[in-house]
């Protein structure tokens, strides 16, 4: 165990090895014409975002109560003369820092919610807990990364109607850029996978109904009188896989009817298997897209998982609600991507999702229509047909949901965590006396009306960093805080 952080202290230099030679001229710049410092500082205000909103402008403070005047801000007096605002992206691949920061704030969603805490009882870490996978079905076969490094698709060798083997003896790497790939792209149903990516959401929230259905039928009650001694309660985030569908995991939990915390009805072992029976027979069937298309009865994969984390007052697996937590948390800053073999594999389920919002936006052309042909909608009720807002969802591969969503009584929210993070920097500035208080967190996360009104002027200029130098030095900074904190972490450091 390290003592020491060795990125820690002034003589500490960046990793910059992998700065494109294009970075070096804006970097060289900066310490040309002294602004180094400035860019250092205001890099440091948005988190070292790789991509941040440049504004111009100023805003006032008022108190609503008073009517006074509690300060002017400008753009002006900020470092490099413009505010720059994080962009906020969950993605990893798009920002590293303000993924993570949308990561720790799911991760305290989620672990409030299991084990309390930020405005949660306490007493939520004895009700009944369940970790559920929801996989997606197979829709052709496609190469693998076993994690038992075994053969990809070992078994008879054949080929398949296109020609190609359908199988594989390889044993791919967990970085190989084929794993998610068809084996055989023809073959690969990409339109039904399309159709079910568009509506999981639809699946999970029938899987819930079902759920509370089940549950209620197990206490010998009408659905509609569940909330009268119980409640379901719950966590999810969606999970892209290499071949590009999603997976959706969530952690379940069983409340009594007076809230997060009260003695549930059933133990956690008998709400895993209601879960997992909810689960096998969730159904939905999904419209066609227009006269020519067959409708689809969709489900979840088979491959269910479902484990108890606690049946009770203790835990009943090796699993923890931090170590849950901590998973789902990753997935949610997860995006669909690929290396050169899986790429046209995801190239042509965004030229799918393209193509049925076409179909769908002219479902009443017969069969003398031509591809050219953009007006062949005569009856103009094609645009209401569920299909038609795949194109905008082509960049997601049709998947429409939330990355990560939380039941209503759950937990705190994001919303809830944002918000005290600004009352916290705000309370920072104005009275940094007031922060050593007991009671802190619940002033930040206090629901009260707000005292003071924000009155502001705005204009967005670009954005980005003004130069790639810029960028490079962003992310290096930023990766330096992510090894600072998993260095933390290791130590048992807070």
């Amino acid at each position: 165990m390290t003592t020491t952080f060795d990125g820690y202290g002034p003589d500490a230099p960046l990793d910059l090895g992998a700065v494109p030679d294009a970075a070096w001229a804006g970097i060289v710049a900066r310490l040309k014409d002294g602004s180094m410092d400035d860019f250092a500082d205001a890099a440091a205000r948005v988190g070292h975002c790789s991509a941040p909103v440049r504004l111009h402008g100023s805003s006032e403070t008022w108190d609503t109560t008073t009517g006074e005047s509690l300060g002017r801000f400008s753009s002006d007096d900020q470092p490099l003369g413009v505010l720059h605002v994080p962009c906020g992206n969950r993605r990893a691949d798009v920002c590293p820092a303000c993924s993570r920061l949308y990561a720790r704030d799911t991760f305290e969603v989620i672990r409030t919610g299991a084990v309390g805490g930020k405005t949660v009882p306490a007493s939520v870490s004895g009700a009944p807990l369940v970790f559920v996978t929801l996989t997606a079905p197979s829709f052709g076969h496609v190469h693998s990364a076993r994690k038992d490094g075994g053969r990809c698709r070992p078994g008879r060798s054949s080929l398949c109607g296109h020609g190609k083997p359908t199988r594989c003896d390889a044993v791919h790497p967990a970085d190989d850029p084929t794993a998610g790939a068809p084996l055989c792209p023809d073959c690969y149903d990409h339109t039904s996978a399309v159709v079910w990516q568009w509506w999981a959401p639809e699946l999970w929230r029938r899987f819930t109904i079902r759920l509370r259905r089940d549950l209620a039928t197990t206490l010998g009650l009408p659905a509609s009188r569940l909330g009268d001694v119980a409640s379901v309660q719950f966590a999810k985030v969606a999970e892209y896989q290499n071949r590009g569908l999603v997976h959706f995991h969530a952690l379940i939990r069983l409340d009594g009817p007076d809230g997060p915390g009260s003695p549930a009805p059933i133990d956690g072992h008998d709400l895993t298997e209601l879960v997992r029976r909810a689960a096998q027979a969730v159904r939905f069937d999904a419209p066609p897209v227009d006269r020519w298309d067959s409708p689809r009865t969709l489900r979840f994969g088979s491959q269910i998982d479902t484990r108890t984390v606690r049946s009770g007052a203790v835990a009943g697996s090796d699993l923890t609600a931090e170590a849950v937590a901590g998973y789902l948390a990753k997935y949610s800053t997860k995006s669909a991507s690929a290396g050169p073999g899986g790429q046209a594999h995801l190239g042509r389920m965004v030229r799918t999702c393209r193509a049925l919002a076409w179909r769908a936006a002219h479902a009443c052309r017969t069969n003398q229509w031509q591809p050219e042909d953009q007006t062949v909608c005569t009856c103009g009720t094609c645009i209401d047909g569920p299909y038609r807002l795949l194109g905008k969802w082509a960049r997601t591969l049709g998947f429409r949901g939330h990355f990560s969503t939380r039941s209503r009584r759950y937990s705190v929210t994001l919303g809830a965590l944002r918000r005290a993070r600004r009352r916290f920097q705000r309370l920072r500035a104005t009275d940094p006396e007031r922060l050593d208080t007991a009671d802190l967190e619940a002033r930040l996360l206090a629901d009260g009306t707000e005292t003071t009104l924000v009155v502001g002027q705005w204009t967005f200029i670009a954005a980005g960093w003004d130069n790639p130098g810029d960028k490079a030095l962003a992310d290096a900074a930023a990766a330096r805080a992510r090894e600072y904190a998993q260095w933390k972490a290791g130590n048992g450091r807070a």
